[in-house]
């Protein structure tokens, strides 16, 4: 066996691996010289630096496994390594106390006023009343996002005499206990606490979740940190929160911009500012580098990968027949990621016709937990920890096999429960993936852009109305669809629309007297 080290890793990583492979430390590699060497190595390890594109993996042909000593891998083309049966791994874990740690530092820096009392020594200053700080014991950490590093957090904030409030809609009142923590909405977190720190992914749902509404509501001197994604929080209204003395303070390790030039932060007092390194301590290093490492020589040895980013090595056979299963299952869960309100109880996954015959459907069962935990989570969900990352968040997952597909060679069909709706959908993998059935109303829907599903009474003029108040919205009706199961009773509409739709334009629509749900779906 051969393995590539193509960037910078820490020696004990390499050492890992001398008893079970040949390792070949090339870190200056070109891209050209990636592509014409790649094909004698059985598995890879970059950083950030080298670029494994679909070239790259297409030129390959021993590849097992490329390992991506760190979190994101934004430089390795997932797709093509998952077309090509090769696995993709990452040292999630790698960084979780150390970002941790660097949360804790900006929190005391803010409270102890450390940077800039630091400056004004070396300015030759001697300002001591300028920098009263205030203790954190008793205070109050409000913790955005309860995952991997969220909870390193937590355990920290507890050694300095803090209490801790958690806004996370996705953990259950049991594993909160477990963490001595208070589980509450964001607005009452908030309200009450007296320093707050993020640790949720970027998505559409969390991009300027921190703005001047939520500053407004906040203690006048609360502290806010951001070490996880730029974006969160909106530096524009923050600087309008700081500089008005609204709230007391911020901390970013993470911007908007990177790196952020001529930013109004730079001129403020009460906000500590990092290059984004929060992951970066030689301990962190030297994990990542030990955990792929580890990776590679499970992989070598036939054992599964804890941090598969993608699916398991299958055979030849398998891959083909389970193939075209992949982008369904990919879309009911982002669809069922999107409907669900509040905590998801349960999901049941159903395989029904020549998929109820396949022997691995516990690989679909697991993809569709991944797209539809990956969204709320910090930590990557992948193959390998879907199943105990729904276990760990309270989540009962059941399957199974019914030999009727209603006429057609396979079905999928997916029920989920959460704290105040159930959703069930059905789906076939045709030319292109489509959902079939919606909580029993036969539709036609596809699997591409913006569809809004409406819950109506079916009576005469409803369907107008819901047109009506979209168009008043400037929102343009592309294909619409309606489905029911007795005259007069309940029905649901799936409209696919040409423009994304506002949680203010679903509110209106809500307000239609004969209008029960409306929820949008972006695919």
């Amino acid at each position: 066996m051969k393995v590539l080290i193509a960037d910078q890793i820490n020696e004990k990583g390499i050492d890992e691996l001398k008893d079970v492979a040949e390792v070949v430390n090339n870190t200056s590699i070109t891209k050209e010289e990636l592509v014409t060497v790649i094909k004698d190595f059985d598995a890879i390890i970059v950083r950030s630096r080298t670029k494994v594109t679909r070239e790259v993996i297409e030129a390959a042909e021993k590849l097992k496994i490329i390992a991506r000593a760190g979190v994101g891998v934004d430089n390795v083309d997932v797709e093509a390594a998952t077309e090509h049966g090769i696995m993709v791994v990452n040292a999630p874990e790698s960084t979780s106390i150390t970002v941790a740690e660097h949360t804790m530092g900006i929190i005391l820096s803010l409270a102890r006023k450390i940077s800039i009392a630091d400056k004004s020594v070396k300015e030759s200053k001697w300002e001591k009343k300028k920098f009263m700080g205030l203790e954190l014991n008793g205070k109050t950490l409000g913790v955005i996002g309860m995952g991997r590093i969220g909870s390193q957090v937590v355990t920290r904030s507890k050694a300095f005499g803090m209490d801790a409030l958690v806004y996370d809609p996705y953990i259950t009142e049991e594993a909160a206990a477990e963490l001595g923590v208070t589980v509450v909405d964001l607005e009452t977190l908030l309200k009450n606490s007296d320093v707050m720190t993020v640790h949720v992914p970027l998505t559409p749902e969390t991009k300027h979740l921190i703005a001047k509404p939520q500053f407004d509501i906040m203690k006048e001197n609360a502290f806010i940190v951001n070490c996880a994604r730029g974006g969160i929080i909106k530096e524009e209204d923050l600087y309008e929160a700081l500089s008005t003395g609204k709230i007391g303070g911020a901390g970013l390790d993470v911007y908007e911009e990177e790196p952020p030039k001529n930013n109004p932060l730079f001129g403020l007092d009460n906000v500590v500012l990092t290059p984004h390194i929060a992951a970066s301590t030689a301990e962190a290093q030297r994990d990542a580098a030990i955990i792929v490492a580890n990776e590679i020589k499970k992989v070598f040895k036939g054992e599964s990968p804890k941090n598969v980013l993608n699916m398991p090595v299958l055979d030849p056979e398998t891959f083909q027949l389970i193939k075209p299963y992949f982008k369904l299952t990919e879309k009911l869960g982002k669809f069922l990621m999107q409907t669900a309100k509040g905590n998801i109880k349960e999901i049941n996954i159903t395989y029904c016709g020549e998929l109820s015959e396949f022997k691995k459907q516990d690989i679909l069962t697991r993809m569709v937990l991944q797209e539809i935990l990956n969204p709320i989570l910090t930590e990557p969900v992948n193959l390998v920890n879907a199943n105990s990352v729904a276990k760990i968040r309270g989540i009962v997952v059941t399957e199974g096999k019914r030999c009727d597909a209603k006429g057609y060679k396979s079905l999928i069909k997916v029920e989920m429960k959460s704290e105040s709706k159930d959703i069930s959908l059905e789906g076939i993998a045709a030319k292109e993936p489509e959902i079939i059935m919606i909580d029993g109303y036969k539709v036609d829907v596809e699997t591409e852009g913006t569809m809004l599903i409406v819950r109506y009474k079916d009576i005469p003029g409803i369907i107008g109305a819901i047109g009506t108040r979209l168009g008043e919205q400037g929102i343009n009706i592309a294909k619409m669809q309606v489905g029911r199961k007795e005259l007069g009773g309940e029905a649901v509409m799936v409209l696919k629309v040409d423009q994304k739709v506002k949680g203010t334009e679903i509110e209106k629509l809500l307000k239609l007297e004969d209008v029960y749900d409306a929820v949008a779906v972006n695919l």
